[in-house]
């Protein structure tokens, strides 16, 4: 990678973000004129002052993304930054029927958990055969502080189904208060563009397509948080959360690194985990729960904590971790012990 692909992506970053900006007022007031209020969870009974607010408002981010790394990346063919802007709008869709059966029926309902499953399972599993068979990402990957790749060979496929799964549920599940998702987000993808130069430029590979999608998607999302912190102005949906999580599983799976995930997509994980704990003890002990409601920024919400608070606790963390995935990366990348 050169200084051009850099520079390229910076340009990604800026141009993605200002078209969301000018494309956020027309998302906002198209959804407000087909009256595309986000339905509220009858027992989330503290936002129900949110109810009626319009929702879809990850096509904000949607558009500005593939639009810009579409532009920027023509003239290099099928590019593996394409490819993972195509996964974004691929679990993007599966996000849009939701929301749309959620506004259709007023119910928060939307489709059915197998439906879900089903959708993104296929989806997942067509990206793990294309990334398997394509040689410059295979079935290799790298562990933290650890700088030899390891091969999963065919075990590879339906490791990288989890991923996909599990970062477009634990993300959907994240997307519980105003600017949380988006904000984790936004540092989650900020590192792994840092990762991928460092591992780059120590692999003397030359592809900045990934690079380009990473930094495009985060220009977009910033400026859709502009719109999506306390009070929102518009919630992304699924249509934004599920493109996030098949987003962030194609760069993390992509760039071979995929168990940095578990540091600094940390409030993903614990919003899974969460959620898991929650319903597993419940069913166990007949009736008792670990927390006050879960997912987990629930939880402090009922134990006080304002959303603007959680949301800064919830990206500290992840930047915290994120520096320690960076750490880790130099670590195993060029030796420093």
């Amino acid at each position: 990678m050169d200084s051009r692909s850099i520079l390229l992506a910076l340009v990604a970053f800026i141009v993605s973000f200002f078209l969301a900006l000018l494309f956020a007022p027309v998302v906002i007031s198209g959804a407000k004129k087909l009256k595309a209020g986000q339905p509220i969870l009858s027992y989330v009974e503290q936002h129900a002052a949110k109810a009626g607010t319009p929702t879809f408002g990850g096509l904000i981010f949607l558009f500005p993304t593939l639009f810009t790394t579409l532009a920027l990346t023509f003239t290099q063919g099928l590019t593996v930054g394409t490819i993972a802007a195509l996964v974004m709008v691929s679990f993007a869709v599966l996000g849009f029927l939701d929301d749309f059966i959620k506004i259709r029926t007023k119910d928060n309902q939307g489709l059915r958990p197998y439906q879900k499953i089903v959708g993104q399972a296929a989806i997942a599993v067509i990206v793990a055969v294309y990334a398997f068979k394509t040689p410059s990402i295979g079935s290799g990957v790298y562990f933290p502080f650890f700088g030899r790749e390891i091969d999963f060979g065919v075990w590879y496929i339906p490791f990288a189904v989890f991923l996909y799964l599990s970062l477009a549920n634990c993300v959907n599940l994240t997307d519980g208060l105003d600017g949380l998702a988006s904000g984790c987000s936004v540092v989650y993808l900020f590192t792994y563009a840092v990762v991928i130069v460092l591992t780059t430029l120590a692999s003397g590979g030359s592809d900045g397509s990934l690079l380009l999608f990473d930094f495009a998607l985060t220009g977009g999302l910033t400026a859709f948080l502009l719109f999506n912190t306390n009070k929102a102005s518009i919630f992304m949906g699924d249509t934004g959360s599920l493109a996030l999580g098949g987003a962030s599983a194609a760069i993390a799976l992509f760039s071979k690194q995929p168990f940095l995930v578990l540091f600094v997509g940390i409030m993903y994980v614990v919003s899974g985990i969460s959620i898991i704990v929650q319903v597993s003890y419940f069913k166990l002990t007949h009736g008792k729960r670990v927390f006050l409601m879960a997912p987990y920024h629930h939880h402090l919400e009922k134990k006080g904590f304002g959303e603007a608070k959680i949301c800064a606790i919830y990206s500290a963390v992840t930047l915290l971790m994120g520096i320690l995935a960076i750490a880790s990366t130099v670590v195993g990348v060029y030796g420093i012990r």
